[in-house]
């Protein structure tokens, strides 16, 4: 890729970020009420993509006889969440704690 090739890659790059950060303070000021439609996507959505994460990292499970490391990260995970009510610190020890045992525990 020559020079102005790699410049034009890089601007074409940069305006698609900064359009897609900047456009929803365009089209939804803080001063106007968004609609209704966008307010309940804001409030479905986290959990959607939850949902969707937890599947997504559990559908290769099925294809393996034991899934004890997922399985027991889960159960970590709602017991660190259930006691400490942080989301970030259930999913940061939940994430060590399964690279722990799928690094040194052999299933």
């Amino acid at each position: 890729m020559s020079f102005p090739h790699q410049v034009i890659t890089i601007g074409v790059v940069v305006f698609g970020t900064m359009l897609t950060r900047f456009l929803p303070f365009i089209l939804f000021p803080e001063n106007k009420t968004p609609p209704a439609y966008i307010t309940y996507l804001g409030n479905v959505l986290p959990y959607a993509t939850m949902g969707l994460l937890v599947v997504f990292c559990l559908k290769d499970t099925i294809t393996r006889a034991f899934a004890f490391p997922e399985l027991l990260a889960i159960l970590f995970i709602v017991i660190i969440h259930k006691w400490k009510h942080s989301t970030f610190l259930s999913i940061g020890l939940g994430t060590v704690f399964y690279m722990v045992l799928v690094q040194n525990i052999t299933f």
